[in-house]
């Protein structure tokens, strides 16, 4: 038997739905600030020159790159040489002076070989050819925790200004800046500092678009499904259900709330495990890991004359199959306002409207009910329904009707009945197809 997808044909088509599905992305993305933050684990990986490789080929697509890196475990190897144990309290490293030094040598380290695998453009990749420029420098200005619950945290630090202008200035001239998780006092003191808060205060004060964790563990459900999308009301109840978390989890999970609050508008948590997640995550339609947002990324709302091409795109192949009646951009432009969408990242992906009756003030005609084939299983439909149930409420409606000729059993599930042509209000039996045929139901409400 042969496997369908090793078909060039589908192959080739696969691509090209692909590379379409991905362009409104690229657009989207060119000259907008990507805030990206990644552990010592991640350095420490065998793959991490495909996390680098992705990093080269967001610059040549025009994304303005700052890149902080995490060295927590290149730390505790250096002190465990030195026959030092690692000091943490609340999961905060306790630095005392010889850990200080261990922190500005694995600071040194990886930010040298983070910038050499940059700078080679990757050899035998699709970008070995490409010239990146990385700047490195003392944009972190810090002060010290001081003393918690009676611990002295040493060196360990926490942000007080970052350098934006500096930081801007490089990403203007296209060069990725590379941060390390130190900061510096007036006086010349160094301070450790937790990667995850370095890039989250970063963000803040470039107003980047968007925040990027590469994470050691997933967000995900108790039956494994990835948490694909979060508020940060929900991130936040959702911490307060799940108090043993993991910290892995917990720990960006509070950084992106936290960006997000102040005024940081995507936060994205990646899995850095699975290979290509960051590019999933940027050029996907569904992404690969946890977006966190202020507000849903997801949204009904009434359709506006922008939206005509969007809704004409969902609703066509509907059309051809017969399941709608055919609507020319004129007249949607004309009947606009009746209708509404969900509109998810900018792409429309369900739209129904509410028709009056002109004859009948208490009447309405819902139509043109339509849900994009990747997103019929999550009730958006019913979500809609729902909506429109209440427009009419609220426009007086009492008696809403239906024609349809393929879901006339969805609507019938939700409470409408069927009728003859005979008792549709004179507007409607005017306008009724009969070669069309379509089952008409009604409902009171």
């Amino acid at each position: 038997m042969t496997d369908a997808n090793s078909n060039p044909q589908n192959q080739q088509q696969a691509f090209v739905s692909w590379f379409r599905d991905s362009s409104p992305y690229i657009h989207a993305h060119r000259n907008r600030t990507f805030v990206i933050s990644f552990g010592g684990e991640a350095v420490l990986d065998a793959g991490f020159a495909h996390h680098v490789h992705d990093f080269a080929l967001l610059n040549s697509l025009g994304v303005r790159l700052v890149l902080v890196h995490g060295i927590r475990p290149q730390i505790d190897a250096r002190l465990r040489k030195l026959n030092s144990t690692p000091q943490f309290h609340n999961n905060l490293r306790i630095t005392d002076a010889l850990a200080l030094q261990c922190v500005k040598e694995a600071a040194g380290l990886v930010r040298v070989e983070t910038e050499a695998l940059l700078s080679m453009g990757l050899a035998n990749s699709p970008m070995a050819g490409a010239r990146i420029s990385v700047v490195s420098g003392n944009y972190v200005q810090a002060l010290p925790i001081g003393v918690i619950e009676g611990i002295d945290y040493g060196y360990t630090g926490k942000v007080r200004r970052i350098d934006s202008q500096a930081i801007h200035k490089h990403l203007e001239q296209n060069n990725v800046v590379l941060i390390s998780p130190i900061g510096y006092s007036p006086s010349g003191e160094v301070f450790n500092l937790s990667a995850e808060t370095v890039a989250t205060e970063v963000a803040i004060a470039l107003k980047a678009e968007k925040l990027i964790l590469l994470t050691e563990k997933s967000c995900v459900h108790p039956d494994g499904q990835t948490l694909q999308q979060l508020t940060t009301t929900e991130a936040g109840l959702w911490l307060q259900q799940n108090p043993a978390i993991d910290e892995l989890v917990r720990g960006p999970l509070q950084a992106a709330i936290y960006g997000c609050q102040a005024g940081i508008e995507r936060v994205h948590l990646v899995n850095r495990h699975q290979d290509g997640a960051l590019l999933l995550e940027l050029f996907s339609r569904d992404g690969s890991g946890t977006l966190i947002s202020a507000s849903p990324y997801e949204s009904v709302r009434q359709a506006g004359l922008n939206d005509i091409a969007g809704i004409l795109e969902l609703i066509t192949p509907l059309e051809r199959q017969g399941k709608l009646i055919k609507r020319s951009p004129e007249k949607l432009e004309m009947d606009i306002g009746d209708y509404t969408i969900i509109e998810r990242d900018g792409l429309i992906i369900a739209c129904t409207a509410l028709h009056s009756v002109t004859d009948a003030p208490d009447a309405g005609l819902i139509a043109c009910l339509a849900v994009h084939p990747d997103y019929q299983k999550a009730a958006r439909a019913s979500h809609l329904l729902e909506h429109v149930l209440q427009q009419a409420q609220q426009h007086g409606m009492s008696k809403l009707f239906v024609l349809s000729t393929q879901t006339a059993y969805w609507f019938l599930e939700r409470g409408f009945a069927p009728i003859a042509v005979k008792h549709l209000p004179e507007a409607l039996k005017s306008a009724y197809n009969l070669a069309r045929n379509a089952k008409i139901l009604y409902k009171c409400i």
